[in-house]
């Protein structure tokens, strides 16, 4: 059976030509849809106040008048050194135990460029970050004051938590290197809490500037 063309384009000029088709299309628009970010940008939390910025000085109050619970997120070589007593840990960088020859590849350049100076080890991203904070904190509701040595690890902290269900948050601006003696009364460990980040060869040099004040006071 034979189709007829002219059902879809009638030959309507007389010289026989058939008309170009239209040029509006059938085709519909494609609808924009807001695709929302799978990680949830943690300075934009604090911008928005979804997470409330606290400063050092007044941790202490938050947690007494409040009811915040300090949660420390740094690893295990700096609370050993410092840390507010009472508060829960968990790290949310650990010690990068693989051996393989580009990690070890990598260790030696941290080593040079960052370990020997700061005297951090070579981490890696806990997997079990927020697991292990599900299990100290059962309750989601509890207020949770995220923190560690400059604030930047802790923001990352928070993203997480929020994305995982902890909406009552709080960040130490700053972190414990901002802090004062007399911001947290009770501290644990051999330094003092604002100097646990520093080690390496930097440790030193603080040592040094350290004595040098004491020195100069003196005089």
């Amino acid at each position: 059976m034979a189709l007829q063309l002219n059902h879809f384009y009638p030959y309507t000029s007389k010289h026989g030509k058939q008309p170009k088709p239209p040029l509006t299309s059938t085709r519909p628009r494609p609808t924009k849809f807001q695709v929302k970010a799978a990680s949830i940008n943690g300075r934009e939390l604090i911008q928005s106040g979804a997470v409330r910025p606290i400063p050092p000085k007044e941790a202490a109050m938050a947690m007494s008048s409040e009811g915040f619970v300090l949660l420390d997120i740094r690893p295990d070589w700096e609370r050993d050194k410092a840390r507010v007593a009472e508060s829960l840990h968990v790290p949310l960088f650990v010690k990068d135990m693989d051996s393989s020859p580009l990690t070890l590849l990598k260790k030696w350049v941290h080593f040079g460029y960052i370990g020997l100076w700061t005297g951090q080890n070579f981490t890696t991203m806990n997997p079990d970050f927020l697991q292990q904070v599900e299990a100290k904190v059962p309750d989601k509701d509890v207020k949770l004051l995220v923190a560690c040595g400059e604030g930047l690890r802790s923001i990352m902290a928070a993203s997480k938590l929020y994305a995982g269900g902890f909406k009552n948050l709080g960040w130490l601006a700053g972190g414990f290197n901002r802090s004062a003696v007399s911001d947290f009364p009770a501290v644990e460990g051999s330094e003092k809490l604002q100097y646990a980040t520093i080690g390496g060869v930097s440790y030193f040099f603080l040592q040094l500037l350290i004595l040098l004040q004491a020195v100069g006071k003196d005089d």
